[in-house]
């Protein structure tokens, strides 16, 4: 059987998001970080051919958050990988997409509903950034922190590699605030990668997420 889950390409190159997420990290964050969650995933799956062939043909999104959404349906003896692995295999396809090259400075900011969804959930597109890299700064250890959605808009944070479609809630903007996510420019200045992250956030994608959301 063909494997069932691959590294995507990502909509930019390396060095796309200079100067606030460098190409080293990018290289590094993708080809090796990335990769390894995917082969570790397909790893696992491949123990239960009858498991897999479930997932045989259905695209490759839709499989995995048939995964992350349910799973007590994985067999028990790779439940964990998966959760770890198909995690981080999502979580990372999710983040590429939320930030695109020459996004904006400061003033990068949602428009139209999603800057309405967002202003009626939190007060302010600027009370919403503010409690976002407040959470995103103080997560300890490793993890994740979201915007998601379930009816209503809320924040959440996320250890290791879990995400919200195994909450019933499904993500609309992500960050990673694993150390690998920003070390090899920032060291242990993590509020310093939160804050240029919103120069590069990709507001078309995530308004897109929302509609998704509802």
């Amino acid at each position: 059987m063909d494997k069932i889950f691959s590294l995507p390409e990502l909509p930019y190159s390396y060095d796309a998001l200079e100067p606030h997420i460098d190409a080293s990290t990018m290289e590094v964050h993708h080809a090796k970080h990335h990769q390894a969650y995917v082969s570790k995933l397909n790893e696992a799956i491949e123990k239960h051919p009858s498991f897999a062939e479930t997932m045989a043909g259905k695209p490759e999104i839709e499989a995995l958050e048939s995964l992350l959404s349910n799973l007590d349906a994985v067999p028990a003896d790779i439940r964990t990988a998966v959760r770890n692995h198909g995690g981080g295999h999502f979580n990372h396809s999710f983040f590429w997409k939320n930030m695109k090259p020459n996004a904006g400075s400061a003033a990068n900011v949602p428009q139209g509903e999603c800057a309405v969804r967002i202003e009626k959930s939190f007060g302010s597109f600027n009370a919403f950034k503010t409690e976002f890299t407040k959470i995103a700064s103080g997560l300890f250890g490793s993890g994740w922190v979201w915007l998601a959605g379930n009816g209503k808009l809320f924040i959440m944070s996320t250890p290791n590699q879990d995400n919200p479609i195994s909450t019933g809630a499904r993500p609309i903007l992500g960050i990673d605030v694993w150390e690998h996510a920003y070390y090899l420019k920032y060291q242990n200045r993590r509020a310093e990668y939160i804050e240029n992250w919103w120069s590069v956030i990709n507001w078309k994608e995530v308004a897109k997420s929302l509609e998704n959301s509802k």
